[in-house]
Parts: structure tokens; C-alpha cells; sequence
């Protein structure tokens, strides 16, 4: 029942987000704002952990392969189709959530807490809309663009570790790189990221919107969101692979 209500709340409440905004100027001004705040803000982690990811990737593939029947360009290959299917879009999710969910379930709870969004709605205001939409439209817009980024930094950390290490030679991974590249497979990887921004935004502005009591309640709503969306968004990840991948 617990499910039920916060599913039925949840439904109603995107119902509030999505309703047309008043001053459109103002929206997009905010739009560009949170565009901003919670993507832009994020490259230097992203790329860091993309970076990384990949070089781990590539290392971990070069020691698993003790076959002479395996071409080393495989390598490239397995680095390339594990970024862009999987570690991209769904790995800097889940740290997007941690970082950007919780902001905002935090943000929106002091808000709450401080009856801010109290004097909004008795000015006649939709604070849902007002405070939410923009994040979503914002973090749907951006993301597509992050996560290209983290899947081209991925690939040029492999390319540094086989640089750095020598597991095998440049030629060999630029050729896995570029092996049975299929385009669909970056569509697949866009529309995991586009889904998943919308979790990332909307679930923590919802436990954040709702919240009752005082500060530490807000703490208590930030960590429950992003467990919730974390969970949202591996169920999903299976769900749309299963749908277009199979």
C-alpha cells in the first residue's frame, strides 16, 4: 500500500511539473541555469571517472585474453561496446544520482521546510512547475551531451593505457575501436540517458517536495531518494535493453 500511495502521489505530481509555465522567459532562463548547475557542473567527475573506466576497462580485457585464437584488436572493441552500452550511460547515472539527485532532494526540502513553496502556492504559483520543470527539461537536454563526452573519454583512456602499458599496440585498439561499430548502438546508449535524466531530476524533487518536518528529515528524504532512483534506474536499464537490444 505504502507503494501504492507514493506511486499514485508521484503520478499526480508529475502531473503538477508538466503543466505549461506561466512565464515562459523566466522558465527558460531557469532551464539554462540548471542545464548548468547540475550537468556542466558535473563534467570534471564525469570525466575523471570516464577516463578511468576506461583505461580499467581495456587493462582488465588485454589480462582475460590468453588466447592466440583472439585477435588483441578485441580489446578495442570490448572497451568501445562496454562504455557506450553500459558504463556510460548507466554507471554515470548512478553517480549523477548521488550527486544531482541529492542536491535537489535537498534543495526542494528546505524549501519545504522553510515554508517557501508554502508562500508560492498562497501567491497563487505552481511550485512544481516552477522549481521542478526546468531541472528536467534542463538535465534531459544536457545529459545526451555528457554522456557522448564520458564515451569518447572513455575510449581515450584505454587508448592511454595501452600507451602506458603496452598490453597492446595503438594500431591494434584503433582497429577494435572502429570494428563492427553499429550507429543504433549510440541511439540505445541516448535513450537510456534521456530516460534516466528524467529519474535523476524527478524522483529526488519529489521525496524533496514532500517532505515534513524539520532538517533532518530533509537529510533522511535526500538519502531515500537516492536510493529509490538508484533502484528505479537499474530496473529500467534492464527493461529498456531487454526491449531494444533483444
Amino acid at each position: 500500500m505504502n507503494f501504492l500511495f507514493h506511486f499514485g502521489r508521484y503520478t499526480l505530481f508529475l502531473g503538477k511539473v508538466f503543466a505549461r509555465p506561466q512565464k515562459r522567459k523566466l522558465f527558460w532562463d531557469s532551464t539554462f541555469r540548471e542545464m548548468v548547475t547540475l550537468g556542466l557542473d558535473s563534467l570534471p567527475i564525469v570525466a575523471i571517472i570516464s577516463v578511468f573506466i576506461g583505461a580499467v576497462a581495456t587493462i582488465q580485457t588485454a589480462s582475460n585474453i590468453d588466447s592466440g585464437l583472439i585477435p588483441l584488436s578485441t580489446i578495442g572493441f570490448a572497451t568501445r561496446e562496454s562504455m557506450l552500452l553500459e558504463f556510460s550511460p548507466t554507471i554515470i547515472a548512478l553517480i549523477l544520482v548521488g550527486k544531482v539527485g541529492s542536491s535537489i532532494s535537498s534543495e526542494l526540502g528546505t524549501m519545504r521546510v522553510s515554508e517557501q513553496i508554502d508562500a508560492m502556492e498562497i501567491m497563487g504559483l505552481n511550485p512544481a512547475n516552477f522549481l521542478v520543470l526546468p531541472k528536467v527539461i534542463g538535465l534531459m537536454i544536457i545529459n545526451p551531451f555528457i554522456i557522448s563526452l564520458s564515451i569518447f573519454l572513455g575510449v581515450v583512456g584505454g587508448y592511454l593505457a595501452t600507451v602506458s602499458t603496452g598490453v597492446i599496440t595503438v594500431s591494434e585498439y584503433e582497429s577494435g575501436i572502429t570494428l563492427d561499430f553499429y550507429p543504433f548502438d549510440y541511439v540505445y546508449a541516448m535513450i537510456k540517458t534521456v530516460v534516466f535524466a528524467f529519474i535523476i531530476t524527478s524522483v529526488p524533487a519529489y521525496f524533496g517536495y514532500f517532505v515534513e518536518g524539520g532538517s533532518v528529515k530533509v537529510g533522511k528524504a535526500s538519502t531515500i531518494a537516492v536510493v529509490y532512483s538508484s533502484i528505479v534506474i537499474l530496473i529500467l536499464n534492464y527493461i529498456i535493453t531487454q526491449l531494444l537490444l533483444l
